[in-house]
């Protein structure tokens, strides 16, 4: 039997790169990540920092260069493609964009039960009809309406439909992949509780892709930040909120608007662009845009380091303590 006090989910070393017409990107450069059972880790950053490749290379829509990727014992790195799908059961998706991620060509009931068609063909058509009535409910949709297709449902209503497609199948784990940035404010609450619900009821496990700091602070247990491809500062929630270490980490909440416009903030925001991965920065990544840095900034990259109770990639972490 396995440790059942190991993680869920380990990243290690991980990098990806692509090919581009002036060389080579760097998407990922030397990821580490930790997902217990049961709780919900959010990665947040600056878009263009990676945090959609890492969701991605998660399930192998995006092949990585380097590291491991353990699920349940396995390395999803190294499965053979019977074994990946096998593996996919237990690891589901819910896209960004409930518009573009449903075909509009199926109705709603084939969409959520086509998971079940390919993972479970030993089940009876009724079986399977009963397994799509289930998520449907589950995510507060009528099973009455599996006969309609997408264009017929509201952004939040097609929301629930991608993710009654992820619980059909039972996962051990949800990549959320900005699954409310594309919906009204309104309506973006309405989901986050039913996150919420589902995780109690089912016991699911969550990584939460966002740039929503709100959203993060409200539904996760612990917060991975990224920046120009590499995780810089992991902690939990309220530690980050509260006391964050890394530089960047400041910046992000600094950024986030306030409901009293006149009170004076205590951090400063990052200032200029964030670099090109193209052509990164030399030493750690974010010093260009410190106010803080110094020297050894700009030609070591700093490691991670146990500071406070979190991982920290910072030179200065422990001046910051």
């Amino acid at each position: 039997m396995g440790n059942p006090d190991a993680p869920l989910l380990e990243v290690r070393d991980l990098e990806v790169t692509f090919a581009a017409a002036r060389g080579r990107l760097e998407a990922i450069r030397g990821v580490d990540l930790m997902v217990q059972s049961g709780e919900t880790l959010g990665l947040v950053g600056e878009s263009g920092c990676g945090k959609t490749t890492v969701g991605r290379m998660l399930l192998r829509l995006v092949e990585p260069t380097a590291g491991r990727v353990e699920f349940l014992g396995d390395d999803m790195t190294a499965l053979s493609p019977s074994a990946l799908r096998a593996r996919r059961r237990d690891i589901q998706i819910v896209f960004q964009d409930p518009y573009g991620s449903l075909s509009p060509r199926m109705p709603v009931g084939d969409i959520v039960g086509e998971g079940l068609k390919i993972h479970f063909r030993q089940l009876s058509p009724a079986e399977r009809d009963r397994k799509v009535a289930q998520a449907l409910e589950e995510v507060g949709l009528d099973p009455g309406t599996r006969n309609r297709y997408p264009h017929e449902f509201s952004g939040g209503q097609r929301q629930r439909v991608g993710i009654a497609r992820a619980l059909a199948l039972r996962p051990r784990l949800i990549v959320g992949d900005e699954p409310l940035s594309a919906l009204d404010v309104s309506i973006q609450a309405q989901i986050m509780n039913l996150l919420g619900r589902l995780k109690r009821e089912l016991g699911l496990t969550y990584i939460l892709i966002s740039h929503n700091l709100g959203v993060v602070s409200h539904i996760c247990d612990r917060v991975a930040v990224m920046y120009l491809g590499r995780v810089v500062e992991t902690a939990p929630r309220e530690a980050l909120f509260f006391d964050p270490k890394h530089p960047y980490t400041e910046a992000l909440l600094a950024a986030v608007p306030v409901a009293r416009p006149g009170r004076p903030r205590r951090r400063a925001a990052a200032q200029g662009e964030i670099p090109s991965a193209l052509n990164p920065p030399s030493g750690c990544p974010f010093h260009p845009r410190c106010p803080l840095a110094i020297d050894r900034c700009k030609v070591e990259v700093p490691a991670c380091r146990t500071v406070d109770g979190r991982e920290v990639a910072c030179h200065l972490a422990d001046t910051r303590a």
